[in-house]
């Protein structure tokens, strides 16, 4: 997500690139490239189906070279979206904190994200995701309260294991184009998350307000009941999301956000985060049934 992370991402994909050239280089039968070859396969088409909360270990470092969320980033875009018909400003701010919580016999990171229409908070989102073994992003739920008019409104939110929800792919290990799409999370009526992502293009070049990037990679968002309709995600290597946009003529948000900020809170901001998240869960705890099913989120040690 953030150019913090870029050095430790760019370190491990040093390392990753490092191991290929050793294995290239032992004498053999090939053996061992064909079990490579078949395991980054695998990694590259992993769907929903697949998981497997036992192939988890350490599920919150989360150093995906296209999704790292390192505690502490802070990210802020803008841009503009259609609602009712008329084009509005719209701004999205996103921390990683350093809490965690266990969904679905899963150790997971909360995201903390706040929407902003017209500069007026329309929606606060904790959002929990996982890392696991082979590098792959997990979507374990979430828990969004939209507003209106600065009053609350509803909680639509899920968790994985409750109430017959399922985690899915927030970015695979090995993204790669042509290979088929993927669920982001499942959860039945009345919630019916059911969106899904598609690796859409790689190999961009995309300028924001906070630096050009290159090899960027472009996931595609969509629901299979509404065709012609897509949100684009752009993420850059070792940064995350940088960009968002669409396409299709069905689209009807028809939103485009840049990054504009991209920092490391320190410790007295990430600690203000970490109160205010823990505040947003209190509530959870109070208005949603199943959330009351799980162990509260507790800072990472």
């Amino acid at each position: 997500m953030r150019n913090l992370h870029f050095a430790a991402a760019f370190s491990s994909l040093l390392v990753v690139l490092s191991a290929v050239a050793c294995t290239g280089a032992r004498s053999g039968s090939g053996t061992d490239e064909a079990s490579d070859q078949n395991h980054s396969g695998h990694l590259s088409t992993v769907s929903a189906k697949d998981f497997d909360r036992t192939n988890f270990d350490n599920s919150t470092r989360v150093d995906n070279l296209w999704f790292p969320l390192e505690p502490g980033a802070h990210s802020v875009f803008e841009g503009s979206a259609i609602d009712d018909g008329e084009r509005i400003t719209r701004r999205v701010v996103t921390t990683v904190t350093d809490l965690t919580k266990e969904i679905n016999g899963v150790n997971s990171i909360l995201v903390w994200e706040r929407d902003y229409n017209e500069g007026e908070l329309v929606e606060s989102e904790l959002g929990f995701f996982a890392q696991d073994k082979d590098g792959n992003v997990w979507h374990m739920g979430e828990y969004p309260e939209e507003y209106e008019e600065g009053e609350f409104d509803k909680a639509p939110g899920w968790l994985a294991g409750s109430k017959g929800a399922t985690a899915g792919i927030a970015m695979r290990a090995e993204p790669r184009p042509g290979t088929p799409g993927y669920a982001q999370g499942y959860a039945p009526p009345p919630i019916n998350w059911i969106d899904r992502g598609r690796v859409y293009k790689v190999g961009q070049k995309t300028c924001v307000p906070v630096d050009c990037y290159e090899d960027v990679l472009v996931i595609e968002e969509f629901e299979r009941n509404k065709p012609g309709a897509y949100q684009l995600k752009y993420y850059a290597p070792g940064v995350g999301d940088i960009r968002v946009g669409w396409r299709g003529p069905e689209e009807e948000e028809k939103e485009g956000l840049d990054l504009v900020k991209d920092e490391r809170l320190g410790p007295e901001a990430l600690g203000k985060a970490r109160a205010d998240a823990l505040k947003l869960e209190k509530r959870a705890y109070e208005i949603k049934d199943y959330y009351g099913k799980t162990q509260p989120a507790k800072p990472t040690l």
